[in-house]
């Protein structure tokens, strides 16, 4: 399993429970800073989490997204 976090810009103040209807999505939630929410994911080979990012990307009010994968 690969495993990733992705940081989301977005004014919406619920972009987080958007972000959890996303199938790979485990957990996502608000925070403070230059991003608004946090969304971690998981999948089963690393060319999966483009899919994913592409598809929070897609959500409508999210501005810019920037992806971080787990390093083992």
């Amino acid at each position: 399993m690969v495993k990733a976090v992705v940081l989301v810009k977005s004014p919406k103040k619920l972009i987080a429970a958007r972000l959890r209807m996303v199938k790979s999505v485990y957990d996502s939630f608000a925070v403070s800073g230059q991003f608004d929410a946090v969304a971690l994911i998981e999948v089963g080979e690393l060319a999966q989490i483009k899919e994913v990012t592409n598809e929070i990307q897609g959500i409508r009010g999210v501005e810019r997204t920037e992806t971080m994968v787990q390093v083992v």
